[in-house]
């Protein structure tokens, strides 16, 4: 259901960016699941180039039963600029739910102004695509801009609109990272780290994909997806206590 937004990603990476492959660790890169009523299959990309230090994006494939798209896109640590995320589930084509936004590493107005604001002329376009629904796992507060697309849809939405906004969102993405300055003070840039640091322990620690992958692959596997892979900057609960 969604591999044409998949594909359409790699196209656009690949067009745009000296690409290298990151490395994805042992085990990770897909699995195959005999588990439930399709087999389900992950699998996982990840690459860097100068501007972009981390792309990662994972697909699952279990036929009429779940089909679900994943990605983040990192920027380098010079680049003050949010983080991309990429969320559409689906579930037997009844439960379709979908999420993308810039997400940003800072609340303060200064920042909202200079790189969340100019959302909103795609988010306005979309209303079908912008319900207010409650955020179950999430603050939506935090890491979520105000012009995020988030919405329980149906096919047809996902196939026309969902597409088209899609293309529209990562255009605007490119543009803001090619007029993005470069951070030259260390101390700006150890921000950035920490920031991005930060998003992965929020996410990891909150992420309701980790039970899906458990229902799949197994809790073992889960966790090592989650921390090694995912969100590889997050300490795991039992670790850091």
């Amino acid at each position: 259901m969604y591999k044409p937004f998949l594909d359409y990603l790699e196209q656009e990476l690949f067009a745009r960016f000296d690409l290298q492959r990151r490395p994805i660790p042992k085990g990770l890169e897909s699995r195959v699941s005999e588990r439930g009523k399709n087999p389900a299959t992950v699998s996982s990309w990840c690459y860097q180039c100068s501007q972009l230090r981390k792309i990662r994006y994972t697909y699952i494939d279990a036929g009429e039963s779940a089909q679900i798209f994943n990605g983040v896109i990192y920027p380098s640590h010079k680049y003050e600029i949010p983080i991309m995320g990429i969320d559409f589930l689906s579930f037997g084509k009844v439960k379709n739910l979908i999420v993308l936004d810039f997400q940003p590493l800072f609340r303060d107005e200064v920042y909202q102004q200079k790189y969340i604001k100019q959302l909103k002329v795609l988010h306005d376009k979309y209303p079908d695509l912008t319900q207010k629904l409650g955020m179950k796992f999430y603050d939506s507060n935090q890491y979520f801009s105000k012009y995020l697309l988030f919405a329980k849809t149906e096919p047809r939405i996902i196939a026309t609109q969902l597409f088209t906004a899609y293309k529209e969102y990562l255009s605007l993405y490119w543009k803001m990272l090619e007029q993005a300055q470069q951070l030259a003070d260390p101390k700006d840039i150890q921000r950035i780290v920490q920031a991005q640091k930060d998003y992965d322990q929020y996410s990891a620690e909150r992420d309701p994909a980790s039970g899906l992958f458990s229902s799949y692959f197994g809790h073992d596997w889960s966790e090592r997806f989650l921390y090694e892979f995912l969100f590889e900057d997050a300490v795991p609960l039992s670790t850091a206590s």
